[in-house]
């Protein structure tokens, strides 16, 4: 048989169900490769051993007893650092939580071990999910399998470095900014932010901003596809509720989306940063392919403008308040948190509800303005992968900020309008670097953006990729 983690997701499940592979196989071989290389990309912060195998024998036994499985029954993965995970330290990427174990679950924990999927642990996140880079003082950075001097983007960097380095098949990651497509982008990988209220993001989490979502990130489109049907669903109490699909999520990755009207637009909405060449010729390529395959492709002009960053900027310092720290645990946090915290800190009520309302008329616009578009084209990022420190400045975290802002102009335009967007891993630089270019869908229409994505995963396979780390 192939190696256990060259299967897919789908086929790990297809083959524990028809008792072809046990569960407690399954977990061992990504133990195994965990213990090989999960420091090496740095996908983890905390890996659970023992709660995985003993997940495994009851999942083993479950197959023996016969009756119904879920659908992901004895599927490895693993959980953002950001995600409450009872039972198991959960250090949201800070010293402050380095010894922080929660005694619940966060709703979307629970879905996915009731969906039959094995946790192995927790990756890697940057300190409370704020810098686009994962390099938090509780692990070491992460790196994109594909070049180990680079990063593996940030917030759900482990996420990424795990899922493309065959440590787990798929993972959860979040999105406030880009936090899904970013890693998704440097690794090679499908990441999928979803539209707002798809995801739960209880029971602890606020939805002030309405930023930030669960999201999958895999190999593969239809793995993915089956991880966010795992995911998905409001829980009461949810301040938002996207509508619910019409048909689950895995299965419109295996129909036809028929002939699309596509928009394109590579201006950053950000303003005047550059854009490498190889993210240009990816977006141009994809724009090429798109039309090879029968869609209507044609350039837009991008939605909000530089204007939405002060009000995107004060929305996202006030987040940074948003995790409690105690007055004698501020100084052990990194300079750029404690930076957004004291932005944060500045931004009165007043001040806050107005860049809330700036960028919910701006939403309003951006939507209505590619309304007659089916899905929208942009680069993912705006230069390749970025080295490792490349992009953090604790000297100057102002520096950092800006830095980030120019690597990601594209992402966080989609976290204020609250729509469904993708990486699509399309375009490989002859170095063998992957870049990524983003697909973004109506509000509540993931099924059409993953019906395209699967469309051009068949005109252009990517799966088949392997970084040479064995």
């Amino acid at each position: 048989m192939t190696q256990i983690h060259r299967l897919t997701a789908r086929a790990q499940a297809a083959a524990i169900r028809a008792g072809e592979l046990s569960p407690v196989e399954v977990v061992e071989h990504y133990l195994d490769r965990v213990d090989r290389l999960g420091a090496v990309v740095g996908a983890f912060v905390t890996v659970t051993p023992d709660a995985a195998r003993a997940a495994a024998a009851a999942a083993a036994e479950a197959v023996r007893a016969g009756g119904d499985l879920p659908p992901l029954h004895g599927v490895p993965t693993a959980i953002k650092d950001l995600n409450l995970t009872a039972g198991v330290r959960t250090t949201f990427g800070s010293l402050a939580y380095a010894d922080f174990v929660p005694d619940v679950d966060d709703f979307v924990v629970a879905r996915l071990r009731a969906a039959g999927t094995i946790s192995l642990g927790k990756t890697n996140t940057p300190e409370f999910g704020l810098p686009c880079y994962t390099e938090p003082d509780v692990a070491p950075p992460a790196r994109t399998p594909w070049d180990l001097d680079r990063s593996a983007g940030g917030s759900s960097g482990g996420a990424g470095a795990a899922v493309a380095a065959g440590l787990v098949p798929f993972a959860q990651g979040s999105d406030g900014g880009g936090s899904v497509r970013i890693p998704a982008s440097a690794c090679g990988l499908f990441g999928l932010k979803v539209s707002r209220g798809r995801v739960s993001n209880g029971p602890m989490r606020g939805d002030v901003t309405g930023l930030g979502w669960n999201g999958p990130l895999a190999r593969d489109v239809r793995d993915a596809a089956a991880l966010l049907d795992a995911m998905a669903g409001p829980m009461p109490g949810d301040p938002h509720w996207a509508p619910p699909p019409a048909e689950p999520f895995l299965r419109a990755a295996d129909r036809e989306p028929g002939r699309l009207r596509i928009g394109r637009y590579r201006t950053p909405p950000v303003g005047d940063v550059p854009l490498d060449p190889e993210c240009l010729a990816a977006y141009e390529a994809t724009s090429g392919l798109l039309a090879e395959l029968g869609h209507d492709v044609e350039d837009v002009p991008p939605p909000y403008g530089p204007a939405a960053l002060p009000a995107f900027r004060a929305l996202w310092t006030v987040s940074a308040l948003l995790t409690p720290v105690p007055p004698e645990a501020e100084g052990r946090l990194r300079p750029l948190t404690r930076l957004l915290r004291e932005q944060g800190r500045r931004v009165s009520g007043a001040e806050f509800a107005m860049a809330l309302g700036t960028l919910q008329a701006g939403a309003r616009a951006a939507v209505t303005a590619t309304a007659a578009y089916d899905a929208v084209l942009t680069p993912t990022l705006a230069q390749l992968p970025a080295p490792v420190g490349g992009l953090r400045d604790d000297a100057d975290p102002q520096a950092d900020f800006d830095a980030q802002v120019a690597f990601t102009p594209f992402t966080a335009v989609y976290n204020m309008t609250g729509q469904p967007a993708v990486s699509v891993p399309l375009y490989w630089t002859a170095a063998g670097l992957p870049v990524g270019v983003q697909l973004v869908g109506h509000p509540a229409d993931e099924a059409t953006l993953i019906a395209l994505a699967a469309q051009l995963e068949a005109a252009r396979p990517w799966a088949h990729r392997w970084p040479a780390l064995g």
